[in-house]
């Protein structure tokens, strides 16, 4: 296959970040029969459909796997620009997915050091456990996610292990649960704040908290990190949230850990596509590390750093 136009990538990867042609053509600056014509001449070239013109726009899966590629490219050019000296000159966004919890705690001080190197990041929040699903579709460049196994094309690094307690304000413990507490016979009347649908820490505390498989829950959404620990501090229910995000409530007697004896510890994992010709990190050669070799290790200092305020 002849080498792919640059310029035609660079549309596939903006019609998906911003969803269509008009707002893709906004980013590009240029006209939306522009952006079609490159589309076009893409797909004449791989010989086969990229897009579905659908609301939202989707992906073929030829469509996946240029963007994969458009998305290396990116890397790449912000990369180079960097070791140009270009400081603050590229345009090009690092996309990566990350969960709600670790961005509310410690995801943002981790990535300090880059943004005040000039990076160009963007943040999408996702539930730890379907992250990588936005890497597998090339949508983003890395992902902070439970699974385990690198994906075909990508390499993996351990980063941390996430405690999640159950807890609930003091109004609730002594208006709700009373004397008894919370227990197998009383759990599926009371409430449980949850962050969204894709959320089931709530439910594998409780099973393991009561020994029951699938357990029925009464839910509340609240799908915002910091929101979610606020609600669980009115009262809306009793919450199961990460310790970095609940310590200082707990600390000061806004919150009550609830069977302190039971928690949920979820390991998470940063994966990154390997970019062309990348090899890793070599540090016994002297070789500068690329862009997500920079992004991954700071995450990973920043991961080591919750190890202390594991219970």
């Amino acid at each position: 296959m002849d080498i792919l136009d640059p310029a035609a990538l660079e549309c596939l990867a903006a019609l998906v970040d911003e969803g269509g042609f008009e707002r893709a053509a906004r980013r590009l600056s240029i006209t939306q029969s522009a952006v079609s014509q490159r589309l076009r001449a893409l797909e004449t070239q791989v010989g086969q459909p990229l897009v579905v013109r659908s609301r939202p726009l989707r992906l073929t899966g030829s469509g996946q796997i240029l963007l994969r590629y458009a998305r290396q490219m990116q890397a790449l050019h912000a990369d180079v620009s960097r070791e140009l000296g270009e400081r603050g000159h590229t345009h090009e966004r690092v996309p990566i997915a990350v969960n709600a919890d670790s961005l509310a705690t410690w995801v943002l001080p981790a990535l300090q050091v880059l943004v005040d190197s000039g990076v160009s990041l963007e943040l999408v929040v996702d539930d730890q456990d379907f992250t990588h699903e936005w890497l597998r579709e090339g949508r983003v460049l890395g992902c902070v996610s439970t699974v385990s196994e690198a994906l075909r094309g990508c390499r993996v690094t351990p980063l941390c292990v996430m405690r999640y307690v159950a807890v609930a304000s003091p109004a609730f413990v002594g208006g709700q649960l009373g004397t008894a507490g919370l227990h197998r016979g009383n759990f599926a009347q009371l409430p449980f704040v949850v962050f969204n649908r894709k959320d089931d820490v709530q439910a594998q505390w409780v099973a393991r908290a009561f020994g029951l498989p699938a357990p029925r829950l009464q839910q509340r959404f609240v799908p915002s990190a910091e929101a979610y620990v606020r609600a669980v501090a009115l009262g809306w229910g009793i919450g199961v949230a990460a310790w970095p995000l609940v310590s200082r409530q707990v600390e000061r007697g806004e919150l009550q850990v609830l069977h302190p004896h039971v928690t949920i510890d979820i390991a998470l994992h940063w994966h990154q596509w390997k970019l062309l010709g990348d090899a890793g990190i070599d540090s016994a050669s002297g070789g500068r590390a690329s862009l997500l070799d920079r992004i991954g290790a700071a995450l990973a200092s920043g991961a080591r750093g919750l190890e202390p305020m594991l219970l």
